[in-house]
């Protein structure tokens, strides 16, 4: 059993980065694919796909990678834990290395960057920082 799917999700992006993957694989659900969802808005990942598997489903993220082949996340980092749930207003929303990266926001909205989140007026949980 798994405590933190998020968590797990991200280090999969982050160990995939390490060794220059084109993609990676992660068990699919709602809440990886709207975060996924919102890398790609932000132009953090090329795309991603769900796979239809049995038991349960594949996210198939492909990562983006710079001309040179230079990684285009450098840090990724969970914020919000299951032992620790951090939440965002409107106007303490941080700005993340001043405005170069970028955080996802688990709102009443759905997931959003904080960008989508300040155009739209909602705060919510923090859930990983970007950059």
């Amino acid at each position: 059993m798994m405590t933190d799917p998020i968590a797990d999700m991200l280090t999969r992006i982050r160990n995939a980065l390490q060794i220059e993957r084109p993609f990676v694989d992660i068990p699919a659900s709602k809440i990886k694919v709207a975060i996924a969802g919102a890398l790609q808005r932000e132009g953090y990942v090329w795309d991603f796909e769900v796979l239809e598997n049995s038991p349960q489903n594949t996210l198939r993220v492909n990562l983006k990678y710079g001309p040179n082949g230079e990684r285009v996340i450098q840090k990724i980092y969970r914020e919000s834990k299951p032992g620790r749930r951090t939440y965002q207003d409107l106007r303490s929303m941080p700005e993340v290395l001043q405005g170069l990266g970028v955080s996802i926001l688990s709102t009443s909205k759905g997931v959003l960057s904080n960008r989508e989140a300040k155009q739209q007026g909602v705060g919510g949980e923090l859930l990983c920082t970007i950059w």
